[in-house]
């Protein structure tokens, strides 16, 4: 490798982190956010996917909120890969990790119905893990963990609501 290569390959700056947040603490807090940010990441493209390709009555209304979520999610990404390096630690670059990169997708849905129903799913289970990892940060002592993983899920469950509500017969 190149000495250029070298001074440029990304490294984790977890030895120089004072936090008040011990090292091993920091790291699961920053493995739980990875895989949140990779489940976050299909998220995104599913729905954007869905965006895409969503017809019937509900097309517009639905390729409108679609759109907006996606947005939403996207620059959720750039915060909580944002946070993990905050914490020491290299955001995820693996791109095809079994169950765990960003490219494992699956958007099958045929039909509106189908399409929102998939995406309450993926938000359920996003919500779910959230939960979990600002649960584990708060009794870390990680507030800011805590408090942005807080404000995800608050987007989130408005997102259900709104999915929820869009299919409700």
């Amino acid at each position: 490798m190149t000495e250029a290569a070298l001074k440029l390959t990304p490294k984790p700056s977890e030895d120089s982190v004072s936090l008040g947040i011990g090292r091993e603490n920091r790291s699961e807090i920053a493995e739980g956010l990875s895989e949140i940010l990779s489940d976050t990441y299909r998220l995104l493209i599913k729905t954007h996917i869905y965006h895409w390709n969503v017809v019937g009555p509900l097309f517009h209304s639905l390729h409108e909120m679609l759109e907006e979520q996606y947005n939403d999610i996207f620059a959720a990404t750039d915060v909580i890969a944002e946070r993990i390096r905050a914490l020491g630690f290299l955001a995820p670059m693996d791109m095809a990790a079994p169950n765990k990169g960003f490219a494992n997708n699956e958007a099958k849905a045929s039909d509106a119905k189908a399409m929102v129903e998939d995406l309450i799913a993926d938000h359920e289970a996003l919500v779910r893990k959230m939960r979990e990892v600002a649960e584990g940060a708060a009794d870390k002592d990680d507030g800011v963990s805590e408090d942005m993983l807080v404000g995800r899920m608050t987007f989130h469950e408005k997102t259900l609501w709104m999915l929820r509500a869009t299919i409700a017969e």
